[in-house]
């Protein structure tokens, strides 16, 4: 007899060809993180996996978003691509003082209004919006780097349980180095487009301006999202965060042992991601 997940991901693989799309090529953990991200409910999944294949589709058409794609993004290394945690989960550090966001103030508020729509779309019906492919400069960039961490774990070939841990560095931190819009774009998409890739966000440095900042951009997180980010705020968390990371991946100057790899330095061919 099947168990309960079995019948949901069988009821789910159903649903799906209801709405005119298959599963036929994905592996029963690819759906199980979109059901888990929609509380094993086979229909809401159903509709997720669907939307998150037109969106794969349209945006990623040749499977992956290169290096070439995004070169003003790289330029500055702010993202850093280390080896794999203690429980084997690859490690992607941001380090916001190297990030400038766009200074196109009216983008800005087109965004938010933007995401404040999706937000309300998403909360009462539980269905993705296909206006979320309209998407701005900096997405290109969110999926280059989270495709890449996230194929850098990947021994031969692809599961669809693969996840990633990361570390936002805010030390340094100035104003002018805030993205509101460029953090509620990355969880927006880990949510949408990703669901349950996120291991574990450790948040390091946050000054005390900042928490207002955090305070908003919280709001559109899911209670999902919210239980696995960290932020690091004395000893017994720091030791925690190092234990959990491994000092072997952890960079010396977050009490580790490794050093520091820009995400464009990482050249091995990795296989674009199927789920």
């Amino acid at each position: 007899m099947e168990n309960a997940s079995e019948m949901a991901i069988t009821q789910m693989r159903k649903s799906v060809e209801k709405l005119g799309s298959s599963t036929e090529k994905y592996k029963d953990p690819t759906l199980m993180r979109f059901l888990i991200a929609r509380s094993m409910d086979a229909d809401k999944a159903a509709k997720m996996f669907v939307q998150w294949q037109k969106w794969r589709a349209s945006f990623v058409p040749n499977g992956v978003i290169s290096d070439s794609e995004v070169p003003d993004e790289l330029v500055g290394k702010k993202v850093f691509l280390q080896g794999l945690s203690t429980e084997g989960y690859p490690l992607v550090i941001v380090k916001a003082s190297k990030h400038y966001p766009s200074k196109d103030q009216l983008q800005f508020k087109t965004w938010l209004y933007f995401l404040h729509c999706l937000y309300a779309s998403l909360t009462s019906n539980d269905q993705l919006p296909d206006y979320i492919i309209c998407l701005s400069f900096d997405t290109e960039f969110v999926v280059h780097l989270l495709d890449k961490a996230i194929a850098s774990s990947i021994k031969a070939r692809e599961v669809g349980n693969e996840k990633l841990m990361a570390i936002l560095d805010l030390q340094q931190i100035g104003y002018k180095n805030v993205d509101a819009r460029g953090l509620i774009t990355g969880f927006q998409f880990l949510q949408a487009y990703y669901p349950e890739r996120l291991h574990k966000l450790y948040i390091l440095n946050m000054p005390r301006f900042f928490v207002s900042v955090w305070k908003i951009i919280s709001r559109y997180l899911e209670k999902a999202t919210l239980e696995k980010i960290m932020i690091v705020t004395n000893d017994e968390e720091a030791r925690v965060f190092v234990r959990e990371v491994g000092e072997e991946t952890l960079p010396e100057e977050y009490g580790g042992r490794a050093e520091l790899v820009a995400i464009q330095d990482v050249t091995s061919a990795f296989p674009p991601l199927e789920g």
